[in-house]
């Protein structure tokens, strides 16, 4: 019997795609932000009681980053405190959480990729409640999975991709940080990495379901590292070697030629935003290779595979 699952979050990036995925392992219920108010602490404790999961899947969050900044009660709300009454309820009936962090819990002094027992110093609000999020759900002692992620982009949405396409069709000139170093991940592959694992611990488990045995956070990135300057001048170039755009591309482009000459390399202070972001946020994933044997493409592979699709795969 496949197990319940309810899926809080399905508007975003990654809730989209674990929506298409996810029914290959389980029956899934599935939550977005007009049936589930994430401010509302009540709403989250009669929608778990009343579908009684084996597994809550939270891939909702207050994701800009910017904004953020000034609406800090909104965004604890969202990314803290409903967090922390998922893991609560999933305690007392007995289910399991799995919940997306990020990458910005870390301040970027490292040079190297952060591991899980490095020590988090956000130096934004997003990072802190995050961060906020992550310890609540250890506290509460739930089983969990928490996958930290970041840099994530897809072929619908808001996201760092489809802004970079967009400006391309009315400026001959970008300028682009270029002292931020991260690991630009496709928010198709976290969705199938997850369903992955959630299947191996189905397989594993046979009934009752239950992830004791992993409980934990993991770095779930896309492999190797860039900087947002180097990764426009890829997109850029994947989308002038394709000579026939998909629905997504055209989509993102309103159906304009891209006109942008030149990528200007600039650094962070030069570009100045309400949040402070880390100069550098690389993930190691060997701690998720190690447990679930899964090896992410690096980011560059991953910008590739959404370009060489046909016109016919996009649709």
């Amino acid at each position: 019997m496949k197990p319940a699952i309810l899926l809080i979050g399905t508007n975003g990036q990654v809730g989209r795609e674990l929506n298409r995925m996810l029914p290959r392992v389980g029956e899934v219920t599935s939550l977005d932000r007009q049936r589930l108010d994430l401010t509302q602490p009540e709403e989250i404790r009669r929608a778990i009681r009343r579908f009684h999961p084996q597994f809550i899947i939270n891939s909702a969050a207050y994701t800009m980053v910017d904004k953020a900044e000034s609406e800090e009660t909104v965004v604890r709300a969202i990314n803290a405190e409903a967090p922390a009454v998922m893991a609560e309820e999933a305690k007392k009936i007995g289910a399991s959480l799995i919940h997306f962090s990020t990458d910005y819990v870390f301040d970027g002094l490292k040079n190297f990729p952060y591991d899980e027992d490095d020590p988090p110093n956000p130096r934004n609000v997003y990072g802190r409640t995050k961060l906020e999020g992550e310890r609540a759900i250890q506290a509460s002692g739930a089983s969990h999975l928490i996958f930290r992620t970041g840099g994530v982009y897809a072929t619908e949405g808001r996201n760092f991709l489809l802004t970079i396409l967009r400006l391309a069709t009315h400026r001959e000139e970008l300028r682009v940080v270029c002292d931020q170093i991260i690991s630009p991940t496709l928010n198709s592959e976290i969705a199938a990495a997850t369903t992955r694992i959630l299947a191996q611990i189905c397989d594993r488990e046979g009934g009752p379901f239950s992830l004791a045995d992993v409980s934990g956070i993991y770095h779930m990135t896309a492999g190797g590292e860039t900087s947002w300057f180097d990764f426009t001048n890829a997109i850029l170039e994947e989308a002038a070697q394709n000579p026939e755009p998909g629905a997504w591309l055209s989509a993102a482009t309103g159906g304009l030629p891209l006109i942008a000459r030149r990528v200007i390399p600039i650094t962070a202070d030069e570009y100045p935003t309400p949040a402070k972001r880390p100069a550098y946020s690389v993930l190691s994933n060997a701690r998720l290779n190690r447990t679930f044997s899964l090896q992410f493409p690096p980011w560059r592979l991953q910008l590739h595979s959404i370009f060489a699709k046909s016109p016919a795969e996009t649709r």
